[in-house]
């Protein structure tokens, strides 16, 4: 259980959140300005907060900040201890909002009991997914997972994606000497699998059209061996900062930056082999991870998230080569952000034919993750974030 100390930090960073500066956001901003916490003391913190946010709907809301994340932790190592103390039935009408069941379609598996239909057992893992600590992925320089792994210890390598090494230590890796000289970023499983999707080769030309802080720039660099040119673009130039800086410490150079607001006007004349669109979303692929933004998003948010990314896709495609490909990625899983931004942009580019996410021809080792034109990955499959891939390729 969290000392008080734990639980008086904690509070104070729920006093802290606003409608703009979500848990995860109001955490980094609270370490900053107290720095004398030290790394175990920051874990402990953020564990706690987390947990408040997981468990919400079972806490008494009549009783203190402190009470209520103190009952929150004990809710979770009772749920950690057995899952099966906290029923399929709560954790549907308790863990997540209730309009989240109209945008979602779970697939069905041949493995699911007689006594429960595939659907109801894929609902039941997603919603214990959900409420786990979530994964520390780790992406490793290409061909030197295994080594980092070792030298890490407490971390494995995955069969999904070949430099992906998830680390269950709980040392500071930012202070590691493997991250001061660039061997590896911390990247989730599922936005590997993304870059691994898109499949880029040496000497190509690429475009990350919605790069933030590079994370998918930098592993698209990594899989051309630094050659050929990407250009990442983002509206905010901070972003851009951040990501010039992690391409310095990882010695990767074959990109270019420059501010593009989404409109229909390109950043650059220029064609590419390939472009990727990581296009803003609500985010409910990451609701593991970040479980506050449960509570605040809504399904306004939802449909207007759609609009964009319908917009976005739109204005990158005239950019593509004869030939070049096109890929959609969103860390969500409803469906008014996926298959139906999927099927209204197919409707509207002929030219453009839906093309397989993870290609059979590359022997990617993420090809049992499905071989068609769009892929979801849900949480409790891949132990990461949710993620929805789709593929096009532009005629010849």
């Amino acid at each position: 259980m969290p000392d008080q100390a734990t639980l008086n930090h904690a509070a104070l960073v729920l006093a802290g959140l606003t409608a703009d500066k979500r848990a995860d956001v109001a955490l980094r901003f609270y370490f900053e300005t107290r720095r004398y916490l030290g790394a175990r003391e920051k874990r402990a913190i953020s564990h706690t907060v987390f947990a408040y946010f997981r468990w919400l709907s079972w806490l008494d809301p009549k009783l203190s900040p402190q009470k209520r994340l103190e009952q929150a932790v004990t809710l979770h190592e009772r749920f950690k201890a057995d899952e099966k103390s906290i029923k399929p039935e709560a954790l549907a009408v308790r863990a997540v909002p209730a309009w989240l069941w109209d945008e979602l379609n779970f697939k069905s598996s041949s493995s699911a009991p007689a006594d429960l239909s595939a659907v109801a057992l894929a609902k039941a893992d997603y919603l214990r997914q959900l409420q786990r600590d979530p994964a520390l992925w780790l992406r490793a320089r290409p061909g030197h997972a295994h080594a980092l792994a070792q030298s890490l210890f407490l971390a494995k390598t995955s069969k999904l994606a070949p430099d992906a090494v998830h680390f269950t230590g709980t040392q500071d890796l930012f202070k590691t000497e493997q991250f001061k000289t660039g061997e590896f970023e911390i990247q989730d499983l599922a936005s590997q699998l993304v870059s691994v999707a898109a499949a880029p080769l040496p000497g190509q030309t690429w475009w990350d059209a919605c790069a933030g802080e590079g994370g998918k720039t930098l592993h698209l660099a990594d899989l051309m061996y630094n050659k050929g040119v990407i250009w990442a673009t983002d509206r905010h130039t901070k972003r851009l900062d951040t990501l010039k800086r992690r391409a310095a410490r990882a010695k990767l150079f074959n990109y270019r930056t420059t501010v593009w607001d989404g409109d229909a006007k390109p950043p650059t004349k220029t064609k590419f082999d390939g472009i990727l669109l990581d296009a803003p979303c609500s985010g409910v692929g990451t609701w593991q991870r970040n479980p506050h933004a449960r509570w605040t998003t809504t399904p306004d948010d939802v449909r207007e998230l759609a609009a964009t990314q319908l917009a976005l896709l739109n204005h990158v495609a005239g950019s593509l080569k004869p030939g070049g490909r096109l890929i959609y990625a969103v860390c969500t899983l409803t469906r008014s952000e996926t298959t139906a931004v999927v099927q209204a942009f197919t409707a509207a580019h002929p030219e453009l034919k839906p093309d397989a996410v993870f290609s059979p021809d590359r022997q990617l080792p993420a090809n049992d993750l499905g071989a068609g034109s769009s892929v979801f990955l849900w949480p409790h499959e891949l132990n990461a974030n949710g993620m929805f891939i789709a593929a096009w390729k532009q005629s010849q």
